[in-house]
């Protein structure tokens, strides 16, 4: 499995101060993962890409960087990132499941203004294919210039954001509310593929998705009782190095927030810095306030002290329940977080609640 890394802000970070220098980074992950539990593939090393938004003078798509060099040996990475800042950056490094080696197959995936990528798997790929490609429209599958599970799941999402009346062509910004029903749309669409394949095995999909302007992440699994793959936030005012050796930090100033990332894995190991975001819900980023819903499906959990069991996504080499290191984080508090609840406690208690239903 993979590990995704994304960063919204009021104001651009220079891109080696997320992805190189922090002690714990994406491509620290590339060859020391502390959430995976796959000892015969330990590394992330089947290449790794960068995405981001630059003026929009200049375009309203993203920058995509993209290579099949391991992430930790990429020199041009380290060059690039060293003087390239962005407000809007997706970052992740591959550990193939499905598809070649190759940059067709490396994330994030654009479409105009749009950047997807995916950390997980859909299960039982190959019967699901040729139903999956029969779904979406001519444009959307002619897109596809690689193999993986997960290019395939970014065509049906823009396949399901066309029917919502959003052309993908136009280059948005759709709104936050648009790309999140996308998302559950696409959800519900590939459990109905599944369904149809006679799948029992869960399907991981973890997925993030952008159009410039706002961030819809998923954390999810195909199944009432196990865990999803690990998915963690951080929010505030200033991520600096507050010590030299790569010790970076989240700063709180205020009730408000200047900055949210979103992470496979907390690239500090400040308690107080990441939230666990939970099982089966859907996190989006509106300017740079967190809003967090249940998923409300099938796979519903609604009992709040239900333990999910992490046996299954373990056996996929991954870590699916928190972390000891950032344990503390829900009790450390994230201001600024407004966690729109459906039924659902508010997540870890570092949120305010805010109930607006699903609208």
């Amino acid at each position: 499995m993979c590990r995704f890394l994304l960063y919204k802000g009021r104001n651009p970070i220079l891109l080696s101060d997320l992805i190189l220098n922090p002690t714990h980074s994406i491509l620290t992950q590339s060859y020391d993962c502390r959430l995976r539990l796959d000892y015969r593939r330990p590394h992330n090393g089947d290449g790794f890409g960068v995405g981001y938004y630059t003026s929009p003078t200049l375009s309203s798509e993203p920058c995509i960087f993209t290579s099949t060099t391991p992430a930790w040996n990429c020199l041009n990475l380290e060059r690039l990132a060293k003087k390239t800042t962005s407000s809007l950056v997706f970052a992740h490094v591959r550990a193939t499941t499905t598809g070649a080696l190759s940059e067709s197959n490396c994330h994030p995936f654009s479409f105009h203004s749009l950047m997807f990528m995916h950390n997980g798997h859909i299960a039982n790929f190959g019967a699901l294919k040729r139903r999956l490609a029969a779904a979406v429209r001519d444009e959307y599958f002619l897109h596809v210039e690689g193999s993986t599970d997960s290019e395939w799941a970014f065509a049906l999402f823009l396949d399901t954001l066309h029917s919502l009346g959003a052309s993908p062509a136009s280059g948005g910004p759709f709104g936050h509310k648009v790309l999140r029903e996308a998302m559950l749309g696409t959800i519900a669409r590939l459990n109905s593929f599944l369904d149809d394949a006679g799948t029992t095995e869960p399907s991981l999909l973890n997925f993030a998705a952008t159009d410039g302007h706002s961030v819809v992440c998923t954390r999810y699994v195909s199944s009432r009782t196990d865990e999803a793959a690990s998915l963690y936030f951080s929010s505030g005012t200033r991520f600096h190095e507050y010590k030299a050796g790569g010790f970076y930090r989240m700063e709180r100033h205020d009730r408000g927030q200047d900055l949210v990332m979103v992470a496979s894995e907390p690239l500090t190991f400040e308690r107080g810095d990441w939230v666990t975001v939970p099982t089966n819900s859907v996190l989006t980023i509106n300017r740079q306030t967190v809003l967090i819903h249940p998923i409300v499906d099938k796979y519903y959990q609604p009992d709040p002290s239900y333990c999910r069991s992490s046996e299954f996504v373990e056996s996929k080499g991954m870590v699916g329940r928190e972390d000891p290191a950032v344990a503390g984080a829900a009790a450390a508090g994230v201001g600024g977080v407004a966690a729109e609840v459906a039924g659902m406690a508010a997540v870890g208690g570092a949120a305010a609640a805010m109930v607006e239903g699903m609208a």
